[in-house]
């Protein structure tokens, strides 16, 4: 019932405060304007990523760490389980900011360089390593212990689980409702998993995650009323990076390692194609795809003829496929 709460919280937080935050975005012209390569007919506002992580942030306040009017009994007695978990909230204004200002310079005609929102994703992946959410290691399963990575090792596996998520839903976030939809499916797999390893905390922050991505797909899927915007792919990766550190990564065997990569396996796998298809053709890798350099299975798929709603219900078939796999494979093993 908790869980259930949590959910609707997010949800109706994100329903009641979509339509005040888009009315604001057309007033200040914080919209996505059509162009050559945006085929939308009309400026869509640019809110959906701020709107979920208000959603998010007062669940988390609320649930997770405890501030707010409801009693978790099953968080009281388990507070360790919480512990760093207070870096997403700085950590995600971090990542919503500088989303933000790439959007606000898009919609005044304007490319926001790469570095500095480089910087700021590492800096925000750093703030989560020292405050705990992180990869430490694995089970050995044929001496039944917990092999410890070097710490440089576990900062650099987890700067780059963190940058590269970020970067990867970013990407995928080029057809309605393509981004919100992975990122759903992935954060009920992360639930699943946190309440088969009884990890609460996990468990409350990926219901919350759904709970506004929920909501945020009522207005985002075709035609889309609302964009998330790269300040909400930036935010989707992000939250779900640190989801899955604290909870599918934790006290992980060799096989289970794979579950979250497989619960994420879309935009995971479909931006190693494309960055090693574009670094053979001596091409840019961060520059997004156009007319005229298309490299994304699902712009492929819209140029080949495909209608939009039909190459989104086909690529999210394939994540569908793989998050079963991940949740098979961690029942199985």
């Amino acid at each position: 019932m908790r869980y259930a709460i949590a959910f609707l919280l997010a949800f109706v937080l994100v329903m009641v405060l979509m339509p005040i935050f888009t009315k604001l975005a057309e007033k200040l012209d914080f919209t996505d304007k059509p162009t050559e390569r945006k085929k939308h007919t009309s400026p869509v506002p640019l809110v959906g990523g701020a709107v979920m992580f208000i959603a998010f942030a007062v669940g988390f306040i609320v649930f997770v760490a405890g501030l707010g009017p409801v009693v978790i009994p099953t968080l009281a007695s388990t507070m360790e389980d919480t512990i760093g978990l207070w870096a997403l909230i700085p950590g995600g204004t971090m990542i919503l900011t500088v989303g933000l200002i790439d959007d606000f310079s898009k919609t005044r005609g304007k490319e926001f360089p790469v570095w500095p929102r480089m910087l700021v994703q590492i800096a925000a992946a750093v703030l989560a390593f020292a405050a705990g959410i992180r990869f430490t290691g694995f089970m050995n399963p044929f001496t039944d212990t917990y092999v410890y990575f070097h710490i440089g090792v576990q900062f650099a596996l987890t700067v780059l689980w963190f940058v590269g998520l970020v970067t990867v839903f970013n990407f995928m976030d080029g057809l309605d409702g393509l981004s919100g939809l992975l990122a759903m499916l992935s954060g009920c797999t992360l639930f699943v998993v946190a309440l088969v390893m009884n990890q609460s905390a996990s468990a409350f922050m990926a219901v919350l995650f759904i709970g506004a991505t929920t909501g945020f797909l009522r207005h985002n899927l075709p035609p889309a009323k609302v964009y998330m915007g790269d300040s909400g792919a930036y935010l989707l990766g992000y939250l779900l990076a640190a989801i899955s550190l604290h909870g599918a990564f934790k006290q992980a065997t060799v096989i289970s390692v794979f579950i979250p990569i497989l619960a994420m396996g879309v935009p995971i796998f479909e931006s190693i194609r494309v960055f090693i298809r574009r670094l053979l053709a001596k091409q840019s890798v961060t520059v997004a795809d156009s007319s005229s350099n298309t490299t994304y299975f699902h712009h492929r798929l819209v140029n080949a003829g495909v209608k939009p709603p039909y190459a989104l219900a086909l690529i999210v078939l394939v994540s569908v496929c793989l998050n079963l796999t991940a949740i098979i494979l961690m029942l199985a093993f």
